[in-house]
């Protein structure tokens, strides 16, 4: 009797595990699939990108379509130079003021501030991370376009609308990845400097912000992503002059809102041109999540 109940136990551990292997077998299975579909997905994606865009890169050259002055699809001239400058302007304005910023806010929120305070400044940069990008864009419009009018002089319109707008937008990326890489930081690097005297200030100065910077930086790189791709809050405050910036109050234009502009209308060489412009902001986009994960492996 003895013999068959361990018998029968031992049977039915063994058919739950089988059951336990084939469930996580099915499991792993369907993720696999999930990952392959989105892969396949986003090698189309380039393939079909570089298809379409193919045919301007032999016509023009990718030098001249690079690094051309003029931007006048109407007139068979599809030079680069002035929306590539406006983008890296914008990218590089709104990093150097969004950096110091979300850094900043991310110190507070870990380091300073009251849980509760905490909680509600959590709450507001969500926030700020999930408001549609035209939201922003009428805030630049109603907002800050009439106050650089008034400091600046001008339209108002142009890269410094655009600058201040992108910082806002991409603030939140910078301050939850900071916050993340600060709040990981193991609490014997604050002790170690309270121990020999330090200040509050200096325990972040010198233990916290040397061993999360890593983190820092990969922020701020997934903030330049988010820059450089950005259409709809840039087309609206821009001006949408594809024009060489020579100051930051003359209107412009970027790479992704000229693709906005002009995609309703465009065709023959103009369409594949815009395609060379999409194409350049994949490649963009796939050097900052490249650069962001090295930094990322590098402090593991």
């Amino acid at each position: 009797m003895g013999h068959y109940q361990k018998s029968s136990t031992r049977s039915l551990n063994n058919g739950t595990a089988y059951l336990k292997m084939r469930k996580m077998s099915l499991v792993e299975l369907v993720l696999f699939l999930f990952t392959l579909t989105s892969l396949v997905g986003l090698v189309l994606i380039f393939l079909f990108v570089i298809k379409e865009s193919l045919p301007i890169f032999l016509k023009v050259g990718p030098l001249p379509f690079l690094f051309g002055s003029i931007w006048q699809p109407t007139a068979g001239k599809f030079g680069l130079l002035p929306l590539l400058l406006s983008s890296l302007i914008l990218v590089a304005g709104s990093i150097i003021l969004a950096g110091p910023l979300g850094v900043a806010l991310a110190i507070f929120m870990v380091e300073y501030a009251p849980s509760y305070v905490r909680i509600g400044l959590k709450t507001l940069v969500e926030l700020l991370a999930g408001i549609p990008s035209v939201v922003y864009g009428f805030f630049g419009i109603i907002v800050i376009i009439p106050l650089v009018r008034n400091v600046v002089g001008g339209s108002g319109f142009g890269l410094i609308p655009g600058i201040l707008v992108l910082t806002v937008m991409i603030i939140p990326t910078v301050t939850a990845v900071a916050a993340d890489a600060i709040r990981v930081v193991p609490k014997e690097n604050r002790l170690i400097i309270f121990a020999l005297g330090g200040t509050r200030w200096q325990s972040v100065y010198r233990g916290v912000l040397p061993a999360a910077t890593r983190g820092i930086f990969t922020g701020i790189i997934l903030a330049e992503g988010r820059a450089i791709g950005e259409t709809m809050a840039v087309l609206m405050v821009l001006g949408n002059a594809p024009l060489l910036p020579r100051t930051l109050n003359q209107p412009a234009s970027a790479l992704p809102s000229q693709i906005a502009l002009d995609m309703a209308y465009a065709s023959g060489d103009h369409r594949t041109a815009l395609f060379g412009i999409g194409l350049l902001l994949l490649i963009f986009s796939a050097l900052f999540i490249s650069l962001a994960r090295r930094v990322a492996r590098s402090a593991a």
